[in-house]
């Protein structure tokens, strides 16, 4: 630090990091993937906080049947990060035909627990052949 209490900006964040890292706060908490491949992962988990992003195992499925896998899929992936429908944050939901809108709130409404709903948005977008509903999900995990 010089005499006149400036210093410069990297000396700043050198500190903070410093004083994190001393109080166990740390700038960078461990990031935890699942199921990686060269191009992405299943999931990651940072300070607390699932992201991912789910489409049909069977795109040969109608609409109904695609969210509906996708539903059970997601109830599978928080179990794998220690969680539930309840710690839902927000899910974006993509769709190939505006038209299933109202097919997807019909199962969507059944199976998000009462008092608990995410943040949600449905837009309407191409999806790869076949797909017909893609959700990116955001969700509260447990501790490893």
């Amino acid at each position: 630090m010089s005499h006149d209490g400036w210093e410069p900006p990297g000396m700043i964040v050198r500190r903070a990091e410093v004083s994190a890292t001393r109080t166990g706060l740390g700038f960078m908490d461990a990031i935890r993937r699942y199921a990686t491949s060269s191009r992405w992962a299943d999931v990651v988990v940072h300070r607390g906080v699932a992201r991912w992003v789910e489409v049909a195992e069977d795109m040969s499925l109608d609409a109904r049947g695609q969210i509906v896998q996708v539903l059970a899929q997601v109830d599978a992936t928080l179990a794998t990060i220690g969680s539930d429908r309840t710690q839902l944050l927000q899910v974006i939901v993509f769709v190939a035909n505006e038209q299933d809108g109202g097919t997807l709130n019909e199962l969507w409404d059944a199976w998000v627990p009462a008092g608990h709903p995410p943040v949600r948005a449905m837009v309407q977008v191409g999806l790869a052949k076949g797909c017909k509903v893609e959700l990116v999900v955001t969700a509260a995990a447990a501790d490893p």
